[in-house]
């Protein structure tokens, strides 16, 4: 197949500014982000195969919010808030689980049905009635998408995922996502970092010859990377021909298995997908993979990941997604040491801005989104304490 690449021209006068240092120091901006794009635009949360049977459900903070998936016993997947509508309290503790046909409030046993609906309350008798519905669990607006499950904790200005994916739809349809399963479940990791600053490594692959080893030896020489056009962007590799230097790469390349359902143009190749605001699906010929991140504070952020393949896959095909997972893995320690860096900067004396480059256009089309929504960041010097909130409404407001 054609691989279908978008109009990436660079404009020869581009602002080459990124943002400005105090915006990955700013307690009131983070409280801004948390509600205009992490409340107010699509989440990925899991895989229907993650919650495969009647009254499996799975659980995920994100920005103050608590999301609930269950699977019903009527087969359908739901998506709720994780909040009794008692007293506030956790309806499921634990990350993930199986509720046995009804969800107990840990608190004082308020239970509701797997639909969400409320079949009763604890001691009824100290109650006026309650209607099962208006009391039922609140739902999250819900998207699935070839399997994966997005949520939106309130209305916010993304259309649906679909058509923000809809320029790859045909592309992405030969990975067979709908019919992926879990493998080694969800992996979470903590960085003292801004999350904007794993975004801004991640948006851009000008320092993967240099910082990437295995990924350099895997597919440096053809990497390329889109920018963010209407809230996706889109990066792909041919793997380097020959074998590899490196063990892991060496052995991945030569155990990978021919993937038939994949067009030839995919079956030696990465792809990722990144989705404004934090969000990365991952491509490969062996499976399928997710990874996003989570403010905890300005300087303090949740990496979340999943990885996926298939129930028909033999030893071969596990042995070479375990190695693209060792891959995967080293990269993933050098990118956070990257962030590491980029966060020290902006707290120093001598940090006065960056100068991007044309290879890092993604970073700037990225900020662009960010600048769109938070128009505030277009301030060079840190707003007045306490005025942050109310001048970026009265700059959303200017044509």
């Amino acid at each position: 197949m054609n691989i279908p690449v978008r109009d990436i021209a660079i404009p020869p006068d581009w602002d080459r500014n990124g943002l400005p240092g105090w915006a990955y120091a700013s307690a009131e901006l983070l409280e801004l982000e948390k509600e205009l794009l992490f409340r107010q635009h699509w989440q990925l949360i899991c895989h229907v195969n993650d919650v495969p049977k009647a009254g499996d459900f799975l659980t995920l903070d994100i920005a103050g919010e608590r999301a609930l998936i269950v699977r019903g016993k009527d087969d359908v997947v739901r998506a709720f808030h994780n909040l009794c509508r008692h007293r506030g309290s956790r309806v499921a503790a634990e990350a993930q689980g199986n509720c046995k046909g009804a969800l107990v409030c840990p608190f004082h046993g308020w239970v509701y049905n797997l639909d969400g609906t409320l079949r009763g309350p604890a001691r009824p008798e100290g109650l006026p009635k309650l209607d099962r519905d208006e009391y039922g669990l609140k739902r999250l607006e819900q998207e699935i998408w070839n399997g994966f499950v997005f949520v939106r904790f309130k209305p916010g200005p993304q259309p649906a995922v679909a058509d923000i994916l809809a320029p790859f739809a045909a592309e992405a349809a030969h990975y067979r996502m709908d019919e992926a399963v879990p493998t080694t479940g969800f992996w979470e990791q903590r960085s003292e970092v801004n999350w904007k600053s794993v975004r801004d490594v991640d948006n851009e692959g000008y320092h993967v010859a240099m910082a990437h080893p295995a990924l350099q030896d895997l597919y440096g020489i053809d990497y390329r990377d889109e920018p963010f056009i209407n809230g996706l962007s889109r990066s792909f590799a041919n793997f380097n021909a020959g074998p590899g230097r490196r063990w892991s790469v060496r052995h991945y390349k030569n155990i990978l298995p021919e993937i038939p359902h994949l067009p030839e143009s995919h079956r030696r190749a990465w792809m990722y997908y990144g989705l404004f605001p934090n969000t990365v699906l991952g491509f490969t010929p062996e499976g399928i993979s997710f990874y996003q991140e989570f403010p905890l504070a300005t300087g303090q952020t949740q990496l979340r990941g999943g990885v996926y393949g298939f129930k028909s896959d033999d030893r071969r095909m596990k042995l070479a997604r375990y190695l693209a997972r060792r891959i995967d893995r080293d990269t993933g320690a050098e990118d956070v040491m990257l962030t590491v860096w980029s966060c020290e900067a902006v707290k120093s004396s001598a940090f006065d801005g960056v100068i991007l480059s044309d290879y890092e256009y993604g970073v700037k089309t990225y900020h662009d989104m960010l600048r769109k929504t938070l128009p505030v960041l277009r301030e060079k010097r840190e707003p007045q304490a306490g005025s942050l909130a109310s001048l970026n409404r009265e700059l959303s407001a200017l044509p």
